[in-house]
Order: structure tokens, then sequence, then C-alpha cells
């Protein structure tokens, strides 16, 4: 293996990127187009719920719990409704996505008998979201609840114990604030790495085929290898630009934390780089046609990151079956890695695991892409 010639294919294949508008759009731009779109459109956190309120009581006491799911974050007063069918048809046409109910005589049965139902409508088309919105609404009842016992301990005269014989104090590690787009973004990085890098090396060789070019590629003395490592190398290096790229909006417009190193970043992205490149390389020598090359790439890598490594689904909620499956996935190595190093500060020996997966994947596509092509016109 010459470096010679390994660098003569790295230039013709770089001079070829340079006069490819589409190669240069998909490396430069995907990357701000898919940071801004996940990073704005996707959003986990579940606030300001629409909320509807029909209060068939009308005191002080039914007018007192309403107003406190009115000063919540989680809920914004969309409507104060007359009747229970005003409340169904602003729930059946999307407008509200829960609704309270006060009772008559609510007011009356907590005083005699010291307990009191409401009523909570809950739009379920949306699963995930009902389920955040009944358990915040339930915790806004139970902090009345608490209130108005307390009230009751008071007017009869007796002793309130102020401690809990057993508490909690809760303190979440590494995203404090629970925001989704921590748990987004680094995954972003990962999409980003995988479209660009198998979309871009899927044309590298059956771009030769369809100009005709390959004769003359054959007829060189280059070996399947160096030929390999020369038409990567470009779209390696645009791949840790784009990187660099995701990290600056990452950590400067997004503001997600990077407790992590840049050395270890770049080294493991330079692992999933690899993986990725050999991925579309492999592709374009199977499949003659650009187009052909560039769609079957398209499904072995996007659709791999985004379902089934950790970016988009908790893997440990899947089916056992699909679980199992994962493992096949770079992506779910790579996933596990950046959120690691951005939330964690991990390091390298802390990430061996995924690492040494990673680093196995990488040498067996290595040794399939450069075998797989074959200096003949057949």
């Amino acid at each position: 293996m010459k470096i010679r010639r390994i660098v003569a294919i790295g230039r013709k294949e770089t001079l070829q990127v340079l006069r490819d508008p589409r190669s240069l759009t998909i490396a430069l731009l995907l990357p701000l187009m898919q940071m801004f779109m996940l990073g704005y459109g996707v959003n986990l956190d579940v606030k300001h719920i629409p909320l509807c309120v029909l209060d068939q009581e009308g005191n002080q006491r039914s007018q007192d719990l309403l107003k406190r799911f009115a000063a919540s974050r989680y809920f914004d007063l969309y409507k104060v409704a007359a009747s229970i069918a005003e409340v169904r048809h602003e729930i059946d046409g999307g407008a509200c996505r829960i609704a309270i109910v006060v009772p008559a005589g609510f007011s009356r049965k907590l005083v005699d008998q010291g307990a009191a139902t409401v009523q909570l409508l809950v739009d379920g088309t949306d699963s995930n979201t009902a389920t955040i919105a009944a358990a915040y609404a339930g915790s806004v009842v139970a902090a009345y609840s608490g209130e108005v016992q307390l009230q009751a301990i008071q007017r009869r005269g007796g002793q309130i114990q102020t401690l809990t014989p057993v508490a909690v104090q809760a303190r979440v590690w590494f995203n404090e604030d629970l925001e989704s787009s921590y748990f987004i973004i680094p995954g972003v990085v990962a999409l980003v790495m995988a479209i660009v890098g198998a979309q871009l090396t899927s044309l590298t060789i059956a771009r030769e085929w369809e100009r005709g070019t390959m004769e003359l590629m054959v007829s060189t003395p280059v070996t399947p290898m160096e030929l390999m490592l020369g038409k990567l190398s470009p779209y390696f290096v645009l791949g840790l630009v784009d990187a660099g790229i995701c990290l600056a909006l990452a950590v400067g417009w997004f503001e997600v934390p990077f407790h992590g190193t840049l050395p270890t970043l770049f080294f493991t992205t330079s692992l999933f780089l690899s993986v990725v490149l050999c991925i579309g390389y492999y592709v374009s020598v199977s499949i003659r046609s650009q187009v052909g090359a560039s769609q079957v790439a398209l499904i072995l890598t996007m659709l791999p990151t985004t379902l089934l490594s950790g970016f988009s689904f908790p893997i440990d909620q899947m089916p056992a079956l699909v679980q199992d499956i994962t493992y096949l996935v770079s992506a779910r190595y790579y996933v596990t890695i950046l959120k690691a190093i951005f939330l964690k500060g991990a390091t390298v020996s802390e990430l061996a695991v995924p690492i040494f997966s990673l680093t196995a994947y990488a040498i067996v596509l290595v040794v399939l892409a450069a075998r797989a092509f074959r200096k003949t016109l057949d």
C-alpha cells in the first residue's frame, strides 16, 4: 500500500466534492438544518397544557382549587365552560387536552364528610401527554387536599405534626432541570454523522460507473484498500468538520452542557465515522446506480439511528426482541457515548464497553468494504 496513490485518489475525490454542489449542500447545510429543526421542533417537555374548567359549584372553595391549576406552569387556562357538552366539544375539537369538572355540592361534602371528588377528563389520543397531564393534575389536587386537611385540623384545635416519618429528598444528576433538549441534541449529532457519512460515500463508486470512468480506475495499479482509503478520506474530514459545527451549535446556541473533553469526543466520532463511511462505500460498490445507492444507504443509516439507537425512544422500554436487535446498530453505542460525554463528562476508560463495540464494528466493516471492490468490469 502506497501513500502516494491514496493521496492521489483523495485529491481526485476532493475535487469531485468541490465541483458537486449537491454534495457540498449535504455536507455543510444538513448539520445546520437538522440541529435547528430537531433542536426546536422536538420537545419532550409537557408544559402549558390547554385546560378547560367547568365549575358547577361556583363558590370560593371551588375557585381556589381552579386558581391553582391556572397558576401552574404546566397548565394554561383555555376556557371556562358553561356545560359538560361545551367541555366535550372543546376536547373533541382538540382545543383542550384536559378538563376539570367541579361538581355541585363540592364544598358541602368537603365540610360535612371531609372528602369530595372532582372529575378529570383527559384527551387520550396522545397517551404519553395524557399520562403526564393526569399526573400533574393529581399533584395539584393533592396539594390542595393537603392544605384543606391542615385547615380542618387547625379549626378543631388539633396538633399539627410537622415531621414526616419518611421523607424523600430528590436530586437529579446530569440534567438538573430535566430539559429534553439536553437529551435530544447529542442524539442529533449521531443522526447528522450517519446521514452525511453514508449518503456522500454511497455515491463514490456508483458515480464512477455512471460516468464511465471505472475502466480508467480499474486499469491503474491502485489496490482496493488504497482506493477505499483515498475515496473516504475527504468525507472523513468533512464528517469531523460537521461534528465541530454540531458541537458549536449544541453548546453555543442550544446551551447544552458539555462536561467531557474534545479529544474523547473526536476520537469516538472518528470511530463512528469510520463505520458509516464504510457502510456507504460498501453500498456504492454493490449498487451501480447513484440514486439506488443513496436510497439504500439512507435506509441502512437514518432509520436505525432514529428508531433503534436510543435517540428517539428509550431502549429499555422496547420489547425484548427489539432490544436484542439494537446491539447490531452502531449508532446505539455512539448515542450512548455522546450523552455520557456531554452530560456526565465520561472518559475513555468509563466508556470502554461502547468504545470497544464501536471499534469492533469499524474493523469488521473496513475489512468487508475493502474486499467488496473487485478490479473487474463484470
